[in-house]
């Protein structure tokens, strides 16, 4: 956690910045959108430990001012709301992952073509030196004579 030289709250450290060039250019449409940074943020959020020690907060000065009296019905509404409510969320957040775990596959589907495409090349290549290499030897033999014993 990093704190905020302004704030007593914890703030949630930022994702680590993606690393290849398709991983960029998905999260750099996907900021270009209001409606996904805002959802960004408040799963960042509700994932950190802030948002648990607000909600802790919260639940106890409630029952301890006496808010309301038990059963806590407004209450027990009001958290019923938020989990609707980050449960969207939850399912928000795991579109975006298998958003970007998408990207990833077809960025390395494309390398396995290509990296396919190449060792056909270097295969036919390598057939090419063995035949040629086969008639050096076919030509070298019927030419050269047998060494004798002494080298000679």
């Amino acid at each position: 956690m990093r704190f905020h030289p302004k704030q007593l709250v914890a703030l949630p450290k930022p994702p680590p910045p993606p690393l290849s060039p398709a991983q960029v250019d998905h999260a750099r449409e996907r900021a270009e959108d209001a409606q996904n940074r805002i959802a960004d943020g408040i799963t960042r959020f509700a994932g950190s430990m802030t948002f648990v020690y607000i909600h802790v907060i919260w639940f106890a000065s409630w029952i301890g001012f006496g808010v309301e009296s038990y059963p806590y019905g407004l209450l027990t509404m009001i958290v019923s709301l938020e989990a609707i409510f980050l449960s969207t969320f939850v399912m928000i957040s795991q579109n975006r992952a298998d958003a970007k775990r998408q990207v990833i596959a077809n960025e390395q589907w494309q390398t396995v073509q290509e990296e396919d495409r190449q060792n056909q090349e270097l295969l036919g290549l390598s057939h090419e030196i063995l035949s040629l290499v086969t008639e050096v030897h076919g030509l070298s033999g019927s030419t050269a004579r047998e060494p004798t014993q002494n080298g000679r």
